[in-house]
């Protein structure tokens, strides 16, 4: 809803008097919200949003056209996507009833054309994207994604604007190793476990990192170790030596945050991930 004033003049004989000062109202007959359905991201994420539009006035809206900027921002004098258009996501709604899908131009920008809103009715649009090498991953960055609305009918675009947020939290993988992969009996076995943290925050001791093994064939007289560091039998990691099972006790694996550098050059992101290492040495 947009305000508006108007005031006239009278003259005469050398005299202008000015009128009273009117007030009004343009009640938009298009309006139009974005969502994102979660409000946090991490690597490689997909992001799926929705575009609400009311038609409120008496007459349908033809040829609408909604372009997405996929969070376009500039870096050394480059604009940057840190979005991608996941092909085919895109689904249509008019009055709750699926459409067809509408013309899509991945981009960027994401431009969804052909799309005609009924008068009194509303259109959802949903679709998602997926975070890629320029998406900001620190804790203190975001992706502010705008949505531009316009067709027959809409005296100007209108606009609809969505952030999200990096996820502040670890991102854990883990990856395990045997050494050698040919062993005789009663012989010695190593297993390397990589704990690898792609978050922009510390995995710390209150996230009660631990990791669970049954080892089959069953090792007995183990070494532990955390990155090169030896650990303690019962109080930092317990073992059965009849059923193979070994489980690190929580609060004894941390894992620094991952890094992030981008390239001067093209603006890229690579990560570099935080690392933990735990091996486990018996014999079988």
């Amino acid at each position: 809803m947009a305000q508006f004033t108007n005031q006239a003049q009278l003259s005469y004989n050398n005299t202008v008097v000015n009128s009273n000062i009117v007030t009004g109202e343009i009640l938009e007959v298009l309006s139009a919200t974005k969502t994102a359905v979660l409000s946090s991201y991490s690597t490689d994420d997909s992001i799926t949003y929705v575009i609400s539009a009311v038609n409120a006035g008496t007459s349908s809206v033809s040829g609408v056209s909604v372009s997405d900027d996929l969070g376009a921002y500039e870096y050394n004098g480059e604009t940057l996507y840190p979005l991608t258009y996941t092909d085919g996501s895109a689904r249509l709604y008019i009055n709750g009833v699926l459409q067809a899908a509408p013309a899509v131009s991945a981009g960027p920008p994401l431009v969804f054309s052909g799309i005609t809103i009924p008068a009194n009715s509303n259109m959802i649009l949903i679709y998602e994207a997926q975070t890629n090498q320029f998406s900001p991953l620190s804790a203190t960055d975001s992706i502010v994604n705008t949505a531009t609305i316009s067709g027959v009918g809409i005296p100007a675009a209108i606009t609809a604007e969505e952030t999200v947020f990096p996820q502040n939290a670890p991102e854990l993988t883990i990856t395990k190793y045997i050494e050698p992969s040919v062993v005789t009996e009663n012989g010695t076995l190593t297993y390397t476990f990589i704990i690898q943290n792609y978050g922009n925050t510390d995995a710390a001791v209150t996230d009660n990192v631990s990791v669970t093994d049954t080892f089959d064939p069953v090792l007995q007289n183990i070494a532990v170790s955390l990155n090169g560091v030896p650990l303690t039998e019962n109080t930092q990691y317990t073992y059965n030596a009849a059923s193979g099972v070994f489980t690190t006790l929580p609060s004894v694996i941390t894992v620094p945050a991952a890094t992030y550098t981008r390239d001067t050059t093209t603006g890229a992101i690579t990560i570099d991930p935080g690392t933990a290492t735990l091996t486990v040495t018996g014999t079988i």
